[in-house]
């Protein structure tokens, strides 16, 4: 029996449908194509502990997993509970009426709990701008993607809530967020804030011009005169996020992996610190499977060089293009992925 589980690939902070087609034959045997990574190919012994610990079974026949379109590479532990979902549906352990009209996403555990995953915001616009009847993923991502209005979001903890999801016995309670009410009441939750600094009247009020002007800004100073102290707080007095450049924002940081357990929206600037022995893929972003570097986990907010000088130059000099054009194009043989980087650059540095 053939059947069709879907799930999503994240590239740059966009996301792209993945269709899972899943087809049990006579047979013995297990393939898994459509270009996995070793994470995805690995699903199969997490798999079948997952369903043998929660009273189904891994069919022993053969199963056949495409991964489409089969012409990205799929990355990523994400994928199990969509092929799990499929094997369970195509082996007719799960009935396969609905499965279609969800995007399902999770890792699982070899007792069949559900792990968070990364990239869920960008995910979830997708579903929705295709068509989807709504999202099953991990509790702990689920007020991420509820952000996203018309779509219906459940959290999952266990495969068995997955199952009886669809056999219709148990539904789990949908997460519902109001994402205008919730932004506006987190706004000014700064850890640091501007008006605790005392004295220093000067470098206040060029701060300020900067902050009102989004000027880049260098501080010369003596080691305990309070650059950093001043460079932290620098977010409190900038303008407020709009509902717009929050949803960007919390779609970058998604991607990264930075969101924590059950947040739904950055609201407020976000703050960069990166160490001097930072290296240029890592902050400007890269990798052979691209990533967002400290310059986007910086957009629409503040990027701060400690120490200037300790930077090596190659560092310093791949900020040249972001800091004109806003954004940076990370290009690799198969693919060119462009982020978003339009952050203030606050540097500090002894005399």
């Amino acid at each position: 029996m053939l059947v069709k589980t879907y799930g999503s690939a994240v590239f740059g902070v966009n996301a792209i449908t993945i269709t899972i087609e899943v087809n049990v034959d006579t047979g013995f045997n297990f393939f898994l194509v459509g270009l996995p990574d070793s994470a995805v190919k690995e699903s199969h012994k997490r798999i079948v502990a997952a369903l043998n610990n929660n009273g189904y079974s891994f069919p022993h026949k053969e199963v056949v997993v495409n991964m489409a379109p089969a012409d990205i590479r799929k990355e990523g532990s994400a994928y199990d509970l969509p092929i799990a979902l499929g094997v369970l549906a195509a082996s007719e352990q799960v009935n396969a009426e609905e499965v279609g009209k969800y995007i399902v996403m999770g890792e699982l555990s070899l007792d069949g709990s559900i792990l968070p995953i990364k990239g869920v915001l960008p995910i979830a616009i997708q579903a929705r701008k295709e068509g989807f009847k709504g999202l099953i993923i991990p509790t702990a991502n689920a007020r991420e993607a509820a952000i996203v209005s018309e779509l219906e979001v459940y959290g999952v903890e266990n495969i068995t809530n997955v199952v009886e999801f669809f056999e219709g016995k148990k539904i789990p309670e949908r997460t519902v967020v109001n994402t205008r009410e919730e932004f506006a009441n987190s706004q000014d939750r700064y850890e640091f804030d501007f008006s605790e600094v005392k004295g220093q009247e000067n470098i206040k009020r060029a701060l300020e011009i900067a902050a009102a002007g989004g000027h880049n800004v260098i501080m010369i100073g003596p080691p305990g005169a309070g650059k950093t102290m001043l460079a932290k707080r620098l977010p409190s007095i900038l303008p407020p996020l709009s509902l717009h450049e929050a949803l960007e924002t919390t779609k970058i940081h998604s991607v990264a992996g930075k969101m924590t357990n059950g947040s739904s929206l950055i609201s407020i600037r976000p703050f960069r610190s990166p160490h001097h022995t930072i290296s240029d893929v890592a902050l400007v972003g890269g990798g052979s499977f691209p990533q967002p570097g400290e310059i986007s986990l910086a957009h629409n907010g503040v990027l701060f060089l400690d120490e200037l000088p300790e930077f090596k130059r190659t560092v310093l000099e791949v900020m040249r293009q972001p800091l004109e054009e806003r954004k940076i194009n990370v290009s690799r043989a198969k693919m060119s992925v462009e982020y978003p980087a339009g952050f203030m650059l606050v540097a500090s540095m002894n005399p």
